[in-house]
């Protein structure tokens, strides 16, 4: 035991430095390569802002482009961020990248997530993360300059199977993109590459005790709760790419004091009835799918968009090379994602006649 907390102390004391450094680098709280400092005249710039949603102050950043003029009308994408992440990581690099290209673009932190609002902290449940999408477009419709006949949405990783779900009704978004697309109802029943069927039972018996004694008083219990692990050593032991990449990325290469693994345990009751794959022929506008081609999260890319059997127009675009996690921040990998995007919301946003 005494190893044990040795290892989370100095894993703590490696965050902390890590998010002093990025904090003293970045005034905004971007942890990302590239990341705005700055508002600079002339150029993409970023304007931190808060909004109600149900009764929760949400925060976001939206990221206007270069010679930003509120009087005209401009492209804009909602960028939903990863399970897990925040606004300050892979969603930030994505909405800035995209202002580069001229659209105007918001990432939010979750509800009872990261900067936003919410007790108890971290709850985890599908419907208030597909809610946080049509608030990202509720809030962004309002913001001068944006054109809502070309609003268009990217869902990353988790965002991205909620994105899939909130397209399916909402028709103000004219065009869906995700990156890494995680199905994370899925994933929390039967288990990451359905590793846990044997314990779905047992797993939904302590989420449900976990909400009697949450309602009860009692303290709240978490899911995926402990240290993040960037030991060398620990993570060629975790098995699959997904986590131990993410390990690294959450917790170290592009920490960030907002963002944390942890989720309610009772929000298990939620996640374990959801599938980002049913109804997706209740998507009937265009739609691009990206992935690593050595992503161990690819299947699920694959299934829903075999399920997508009404979209307008529908891609599969693979990055060859990149993993789940390399999509998020590798430069190269990120660069064909961003141009791809670029293609595909100049022919569906701008040039469509929707």
């Amino acid at each position: 035991m005494k190893y044990i907390g040795l290892f989370i102390l100095m894993n703590m004391l490696t965050l902390n430095q890590t998010i002093k450094a990025q904090s003293e680098k970045n005034p905004f709280g971007l942890v990302y390569k590239g990341a705005i400092t700055e508002n600079v005249d002339g150029e993409v710039n970023l304007h931190p802002v808060t909004y109600q949603l149900n009764g929760l102050q949400i925060a976001a950043n939206v990221y206007t482009p270069a010679n930003y003029n509120a009087a005209e009308k401009y492209p804009t994408v909602v960028v939903a961020h990863p399970n897990g992440g925040v606004k300050e990581q892979v969603a930030g690099l994505y909405a800035q990248r995209l202002a580069e290209e001229g659209y105007i673009s918001i990432a939010a932190d979750a509800a009872y997530q990261g900067a936003s609002g919410g007790i108890p902290r971290n709850v985890d449940i599908p419907q208030n993360r597909i809610e946080d999408i049509h608030g990202m477009a509720d809030f962004i419709s309002q913001y001068p300059g944006v054109d809502m006949a070309k609003l268009g949405l990217l869902g990353i990783c988790g965002g991205g199977g909620y994105s899939l779900k909130a397209a399916q009704s909402d028709k103000r978004f004219k065009a869906i993109a995700t990156l890494s697309m995680f199905n994370s109802g899925v994933v929390r029943r039967n288990g990451f590459m359905n590793s846990q069927l044997n314990t779905i039972q047992e797993r939904l018996k302590q989420a449900s005790d976990a909400r009697a004694q949450e309602t009860g008083g009692g303290e709240i219990i978490y899911a995926a709760n402990g240290p993040m692990i960037t030991d060398e050593e620990a993570l060629d032991k975790v098995p699959f790419d997904l986590y131990r990449e993410g390990y690294m990325y959450y917790g170290n290469t592009h920490a960030h004091p907002n963002s944390t693994f942890r989720y309610t345990m009772s929000s298990l009751m939620y996640l374990m009835t959801f599938d980002a794959a049913s109804n997706m022929d209740l998507i009937d506008q265009p739609l691009l799918m990206i992935a690593g081609s050595k992503a161990d999260t690819y299947y699920m890319t694959d299934e829903v968009f075999e399920k997508a059997t009404r979209a307008k127009a529908k891609e599969l675009f693979l990055i060859e090379g990149a993993s789940h996690i390399e999509t998020y921040w590798k430069p190269e990998y990120v660069n064909q994602a961003i141009n791809k995007l670029a293609d595909f919301y100049q022919n569906n946003l701008l040039n469509s006649n929707l």
